[in-house]
């Protein structure tokens, strides 16, 4: 009987060259199914590089089917301020000239106008008017006013597309823009200086623990932002009450500055669930971008200030100066100076698509 019950086990060894064997043979299988399904999240952008985003790969079942065209309506919020309304008369022109293009699938056109009456641009630019925040809300920061104006003309506005691009006065449409959203999954560019894990202590005022982690939060802004709208109508009062609540903190408001509403949208749309395609190859941002590539949009939010040996002078006027901030009362003189040999691409091209648009504008001296 002791004969048998030996012969009827498996000796030591054994069993444990079989669970090796086994683990062995499994970590050989998880690493070949991680590699080729990780090399499916990384993307080259327009420049080369490497992007990792887990949601650029979008599931086959809300892929855009070829060929079929999902129209966008753009829309921004402007006020009646000339350095708004000369802003917007070039953003408009370059709409026009690339909203039929191939490969474009931009629809309609409105300008929100969040100052409470028309203006001189009624008839020029498509607009639909809105009211500003109650007096002493924005507390000078009227940026503030942006999510309200979205919020009512989401309730006011009949609105034909299924997908919105949310715009700003100071991009130009250097291409024509596809739909870069997917269903659920809008698309948005990422900014450098978004940077929710390392303001978390802040934003878990806003975004608390049990929503998750800081990486469900997208580091990104509201513009550009191509969404669908019934997506956006759930968003914007968040969007608007965590805007008001951040500049009612003190410790957020001095921390988060100027880009406070940028960060209340990415936190708004976290608390919605929404996690966004990240683009880079949305926009590019001189001077800093030196090539326009196969990007979409410029936009001029930066001054360029350059020597006449083309070499960058960031932070001190330079000899040759493009700023959009030099015309806070009126817009800028028709044909620019264009910049001195060895400037980059980028802003070169940005001067030259200024010229053509205010060559073209009728009137363009009014304000």
């Amino acid at each position: 009987m002791i004969v048998r019950k030996n012969m009827g086990r498996a000796s030591p060894l054994l069993l444990v060259t079989l669970v090796l064997g086994f683990c062995f043979a499994t970590y050989n299988l998880v690493t070949v199914m991680y590699n080729r399904s990780i090399s499916k999240w990384i993307v080259d952008d327009s420049n080369g590089g490497i992007f990792f985003d887990p949601v650029i790969e979008m599931p086959e079942n809300v892929r855009k089917p070829k060929n079929a065209k999902l129209p966008f309506h753009v829309a921004l919020t402007a006020t009646d301020a000339p350095y708004s309304k000369w802003q917007c008369r070039i953003m408009y022109y370059w709409y026009k000239k690339q909203k039929d293009l191939p490969g474009s699938e931009m629809g309609g056109f409105t300008r929100i106008l969040h100052s409470g009456s028309p203006d001189n641009l009624m008839d020029e630019i498509p607009t639909i008017i809105v009211d500003p925040l109650p007096a002493g809300l924005d507390r000078g920061y009227i940026v503030l006013n942006r999510p309200w104006a979205f919020v009512q003309w989401l309730e006011k506005a009949t609105i034909e597309e299924e997908y919105i691009l949310m715009a700003e006065p100071d991009h130009i449409f250097i291409s024509a823009l596809p739909n870069l959203a997917n269903g659920g999954y809008p698309a948005a560019f990422p900014f450098f200086y978004i940077k929710p894990a390392q303001n978390e202590k802040l934003l878990r005022k806003f975004f608390p623990e049990e929503m998750g982690p800081m990486t469900n939060i997208d580091p990104i802004g509201n513009s550009p932002v191509i969404i669908k709208k019934d997506l956006l109508e759930k968003i914007a009062p968040t969007w608007m009450n965590v805007s008001l609540k951040m500049k009612n903190d003190p410790e957020t408001d001095k921390a988060f500055g100027w880009v406070l509403e940028m960060y209340a949208y990415a936190v708004a749309s976290a608390l919605h669930g929404v996690q966004h395609i990240l683009r880079k190859d949305f926009m590019l941002q001189p001077p800093w971008d030196l090539e326009t590539g196969k990007r979409f949009i410029i936009h001029y939010t930066y001054g360029c200030d350059y020597n006449m040996k083309g070499e960058l002078t960031y932070g001190k006027i330079g000899e040759w100066r493009f700023d959009k901030r030099s015309h806070l009362r009126g817009p800028p003189p028709r044909n620019l100076s264009l910049p001195p040999p060895g400037v980059p691409e980028s802003v070169v091209t940005l001067v030259k698509m200024v010229n053509e648009a205010t060559a073209n504008i009728p009137n363009w001296d009014a304000e």
